[in-house]
């Protein structure tokens, strides 16, 4: 399994339940990496989406204790366990979990890929991603040039489990 995120400096992700930051490329890179996949993510996620919505071109599967949510065009799951066996039907490289901070945690352990952007300023976060750089278990395998919008500079960056 793979999990996607972009990053500020302290590994922040969001605050109050959106982005830190929204970055076009990407954005761009999250959907060329994700289409005709299965994503996960918690009900706060999927809720930041254009209208609250499912992603368009992915299985869209959202974890949550509410277990009167609903959502249109998504399977809801309501435990670890159940998305566990929910996800047995797909392949284990189709899966991406993009989120948010308690997904992410849950799941970090399962996934061997990461793929990150990393955007190079420190942001006012109440969530963050796990920091794969202090975990010896993962390694940057890939990086980017550094990349410039406005003034924010960022990177793209696969890590790797070692196996």
């Amino acid at each position: 399994m793979n999990l996607i995120a972009a990053v500020d400096k302290n590994w922040g992700i969001g605050w109050k339940n959106k982005l830190l930051v929204r970055i076009p490329e990407d954005m761009k890179s999250f959907q060329r990496i994700t289409t005709g996949k299965v994503i996960v993510m918690g009900r706060k996620t999927m809720e930041t989406f254009p209208s609250g919505q499912p992603l368009k071109n992915r299985t869209n599967i959202v974890l949550t204790a509410n277990q009167d949510f609903q959502v249109k065009d998504a399977v809801v799951v309501h435990s670890m366990e159940e998305l566990l066996e929910e996800l047995k039907q797909y392949d284990s490289e189709e899966i991406y979990i993009v989120g948010g901070e308690s997904v992410y945690r849950q799941m970090a352990d399962m996934c061997d890929t990461a793929y990150i952007t990393k955007i190079d300023y420190e942001y006012l976060a109440d969530a963050w991603f796990p920091n794969l750089d202090e975990q010896k278990e993962w390694e940057a395998t890939e990086e980017s040039d550094e990349y410039t919008y406005f003034d924010l500079e960022y990177r793209f960056l696969k890590y790797e489990k070692k196996h």
